[in-house]
């Protein structure tokens, strides 16, 4: 017998389409299997798909997220495109969607920004808000000359940390974007470090750019990686680069011909931190089925 599994595909992190960072959102997944929900991540080849499931701790739904190779319990893009894919679905401008790492809480302002439909209105397609992400936590990175070697690069500006908020992502500062933009990673060796993200960052104030690289992790450069977003504004306020509750906004991707824009803001202060708060934009692409069996 032949199933149907019904896909949205988004564009998350930009306004426009065809940027940003591509996601597959599957809304009605709950006769999907935890095997075929990885086949079809690796099937897709996209950085992550994520899988609807109905809540089981009170939210609006349940995630499970995978990239073509692991199960992630929380990621940021993945998070923000369901918000949207959902919001646009059920017309709601707030929802909370349970990860791995715990709930997060997401609101949202939809856009009309589709074509017209049959009886003369306009499809909604695109929202921009907020999410609230799941504090993280760091420790000094211990592999950290094995990282710097793999990048081809001497020295961070900043101490390279690591944070986890469900994946774990390390911190590379280094002069400015052209210093960002000529890296040329040593994959196998990135890869030998494991299921980690490595940020590369330049920057000051508000503006900074980033690269991210996570072979380990099924993905060699992430175009927009909003798990990556907020602790670079927890580890920028924490080494004195901004202050805490200063919004950053992010570049990514133009190296991968899919610009992205990501804001971000830490709350709080060196001895305690408050709230994490990661925010874009998402716009639906395509749609389609999977058809199995």
């Amino acid at each position: 017998m032949i199933a149907s599994y019904r896909y949205v595909l988004t564009d998350v992190f930009t306004d426009v389409p065809l940027a940003g960072n591509q996601l597959a959102v599957f809304p009605e997944a709950a006769a999907i299997s935890a095997q075929d929900m990885q086949r079809l991540a690796f099937e897709l080849k996209l950085s992550e798909s994520v899988f609807v499931l109905a809540p089981e701790h009170g939210g609006d739904a349940r995630l499970r997220i995978f990239t073509p190779t692991t199960e992630l319990p929380f990621a940021g893009h993945p998070v923000l495109g369901t918000a949207v894919v959902l919001a646009v679905e059920r017309g709601v401008g707030e929802l909370t969607l349970e990860t791995g790492a715990g709930p997060v809480p997401v609101s949202l302002e939809l856009a009309d920004r589709g074509s017209a439909t049959p009886d003369g209105g306009s499809a909604t397609r695109m929202a921009s808000g907020w999410m609230r992400q799941p504090l993280p936590t760091w420790r000094s990175y211990e592999r950290e000359a094995e990282l710097l070697a793999a990048l081809g690069v001497g020295c961070s500006q900043l101490p390279v940390d690591a944070y986890v908020n469900g994946p774990t992502h390390t911190y590379v500062v280094l002069d400015d974007g052209d210093a960002v933009a000529a890296l040329e990673p040593d994959m196998p060796e990135l890869r030998a470090l494991g299921e980690v993200a490595v940020s590369c960052v330049a920057g000051a104030g508000e503006r900074w750019k980033s690269r991210v690289f996570a072979p380990g992790l099924g993905v060699e450069e992430d175009p927009a990686t909003g798990s990556a977003a907020g602790p670079l504004a927890v580890h920028l306020a924490r080494c004195g680069r901004i202050a805490f509750g200063q919004q950053i906004e992010i570049s990514q991707g133009a190296e991968l011909g899919r610009p992205s824009r990501l804001r971000a803001c830490a709350v709080g202060d060196a001895g305690r931190l408050e709230q994490v708060d990661v925010g874009g934009s998402a716009v639906i692409v395509a749609r389609g089925e999977f058809l199995l069996g």
